[in-house]
């Protein structure tokens, strides 16, 4: 099977995506299909031999030993490399009690579960925080099960060790009070951070196409080179143009040209 079948080609991160499929595959016990296939490619003799392609998901059945799978990486640049994964073993215990059961080993420390809460608006939130202040479940399976709802709008962390701790900070966050456990916003807020690619990607007429077509990259690239060019001896726009070709691969030309096309 191909991860690429899935999302294309992820260029050097394609042996990371190929490792994340074959762990769910595990996980699931399933041998997931190869998509996208209208005829097996007649460059391989498919009858001499025991490999086959998966147009169908099979069940990776359990047969006394580890599943295991080997993975090939070929990625960008030429990246060629191999890893063979085996099923991890079962835990010896499982992270969220039964009911009924203790919540933790005996002799060990119980860390700071998050609890996660979030909603369309700030009303709802605080309901859907005094609904779960009601109840009387373990913290860790309150914490295992927030992190599988839908992620909303209005969001907030409750942190507790214990039940005692997760009842009082649901209680202050459905009553609009502030309180050390409970962290919350909306999105949208806070601070944020853009990263761009390193030096090395830049060429001679990048982001010239673009800039032809589409007026909103014209306008957010011609903004950018009016700020650039203040506090450079050169136009951004001219060594991009190729003015001065060997200028493009110096750093301090190099790395606001990148960023004025990204």
């Amino acid at each position: 099977g191909s991860i690429k079948s899935n999302i294309g080609h992820t260029q050097a991160a394609a042996g990371a995506a190929g490792i994340m499929k074959m762990i769910l595959a595990m996980r699931h016990g399933t041998l997931p299909a190869t998509l996208h296939v209208d005829e097996p490619t007649s460059n391989v003799d498919w009858a001499a031999g025991a490999v086959e392609l998966l147009t169908a998901s099979r069940a990776w059945e359990e047969n006394g030993r580890p599943r295991r799978a080997g993975i090939s990486a070929f990625g960008v640049s030429g990246t060629n490399a191999h890893v063979i994964l085996e099923q991890a073993p079962a835990p010896a215990t499982e992270l969220v009690p039964a009911p009924g059961q203790p919540t933790q080993p005996a002799g060990a420390a119980l860390s700071v579960v998050p609890v996660l809460v979030s909603a369309h608006d700030e009303a709802a939130l605080q309901a859907q925080a005094g609904r779960l202040a009601a109840t009387d479940a373990d913290v860790l399976a309150v914490g295992a099960g927030s992190v599988r709802r839908a992620v909303l709008a209005h969001r907030a962390v409750v942190l507790a060790a214990d039940s005692e701790e997760l009842v009082d900070g649901l209680a202050a966050l459905a009553a609009g009070t502030a309180s050390p456990r409970v962290v919350a916003g909306a999105a949208g807020e806070g601070r944020l951070a853009v990263v761009f690619t390193g030096q090395g990607a830049q060429r001679i007429g990048m982001g010239r196409e673009l800039y032809e077509t589409f007026p909103v990259f014209a306008d957010a690239f011609d903004a950018a080179c009016a700020h650039l060019d203040l506090h450079l001896d050169r136009s951004v726009r001219a060594l991009i143009d190729g003015a001065e070709p060997e200028l493009l691969d110096q750093t301090g030309y190099a790395q606001p040209a990148l960023f004025a096309v990204e």
